[in-house]
């Protein structure tokens, strides 16, 4: 080996030694980090996350998709003719049928790579008095996966159709975060005549009508630009490869954690680490698979012509002012197509807002309802 052979070796073993003592300081660094934030005092360390239980139901959706029902709060009204809901999620019935004699029923519809457990505290707060329906959104928590192509906000439509003509035997409030709001963007505008009598009052957290594929995301407009044309194939490949990525997404907790807690959260210095973990868990519980498949639908998502069908009810909408996944500006153009609205921005808040300021939300709810019920 020549002199210059061995220098070259000699520096390549170098720099391969540097990037490995780099990789292993990063590490380091990261679970310093993360167990230094786990030490801080957690008020929400005893939080049952997780743990509220409900009346359990199947629904099997017109194209044949089981979805994961529950139903919370006080038990069903019954009706003068003596009927009350069935226990058979399959038994053909309407919500018509009822004449609206049962009580106000308040539908919530969770966001993307989230799960029905993402309402903890409202359910928490509002299952003593009021009537809740909760729902894993297709391929999402305990609801069947389904096909690349239906995997549409569409469809998720269609769903919540289906739930409520199921499940909602009288009026109703439908509450969506993120995708969950734009499902209901969806019920309007292929069933607008469901708002008024049925629907009562809508409440849309931290969504958009539309043009998410122009995101910043907080970064430089040049960077946001790449990032947003590389992302579709990433993910597709990322998808493709689901399994394998699945079986090694725990190995990245740490940094899973990290992430989640500065994009989910506004006040991330201060949020509960508990309530990260939480949050983190559903996230890191959806599939690959199913992250890729909604993806498209996403940020083909436009449903601003649809909006004017929420004009015939009450409907709020809020937004948390550090939310990079739905910013303020998505909020405020829902706002500008419904002038009635009434629009919360919250202060120090991020995209996670139903877990980050409940009390703010929980208010914003209960406002609503007495709103509908007076």
């Amino acid at each position: 080996m020549t002199t210059t052979t061995r220098r070259r070796v000699g520096i390549a073993g170098a720099l391969v030694g540097a990037a490995s003592a780099g990789v292993a300081a990063a590490a380091l660094a990261k679970r310093y980090a993360v167990g230094r934030i786990r030490l801080r005092p957690d008020a929400e360390a005893s939080e049952p996350f997780g743990e509220l239980r409900g009346r359990e139901r199947t629904l099997i959706t017109s194209d044949g998709m089981a979805l994961h029902v529950e139903i919370d709060g006080p038990e069903e009204r019954r009706s003068p003719e003596g009927e009350s809901e069935s226990n058979d999620a399959n038994e053909p019935r309407s919500g018509r049928d009822h004449k609206n004699d049962a009580a106000l029923t308040i539908v919530f519809c969770h966001g993307y790579c989230l799960n029905l457990e993402s309402w903890h505290y409202q359910r928490k707060d509002l299952r003593e008095n009021y009537r809740i329906v909760l729902w894993d959104q297709r391929a999402h928590g305990r609801s069947q996966r389904c096909r690349p192509e239906d995997s549409t906000i569409d469809r998720l439509g269609e769903d919540l159709a289906e739930v409520i003509e199921k499940f909602v035997p009288g009026p109703c409030v439908l509450v969506g975060h993120s995708m969950g709001g734009m499902t209901i963007m969806a019920l309007a505008d292929r069933y607008p005549e469901l708002f008024g009598d049925k629907i009562r009052a809508v409440a849309l957290i931290a969504t958009s009508a539309g043009k998410l594929a122009e995101l910043t995301l907080g970064l430089p407009a040049m960077l946001s630009k790449v990032v947003h044309k590389v992302a579709p194939s990433t993910i597709s490949m990322l998808g493709k490869r689901g399994a394998l990525v699945d079986r090694t997404r725990h190995v990245g907790s740490d940094i899973a954690f990290l992430i989640t807690r500065h994009m989910g959260f506004g006040d991330s210095k201060n949020v509960s680490p508990t309530l990260v973990d939480f949050a983190e868990s559903m996230i890191r519980a959806t599939p690959t698979e199913v992250f890729a498949d909604f993806y498209p639908a996403l940020m083909n998502h436009d449903k601003l012509s649809a909006l004017h069908v929420l004009a015939e009810v009450p409907t709020a909408i809020l937004v948390g002012d550090s939310d990079w996944l739905t910013p303020p500006d998505h909020s405020k153009a829902i706002s500008a197509a419904l002038p009635k609205a009434q629009l919360t921005e919250v202060p120090d808040t991020s995209h996670l807002i139903q877990l980050e300021r409940p009390g703010i939300v929980n208010d914003a709810l209960r406002d609503l309802v007495k709103r509908v019920e007076l």
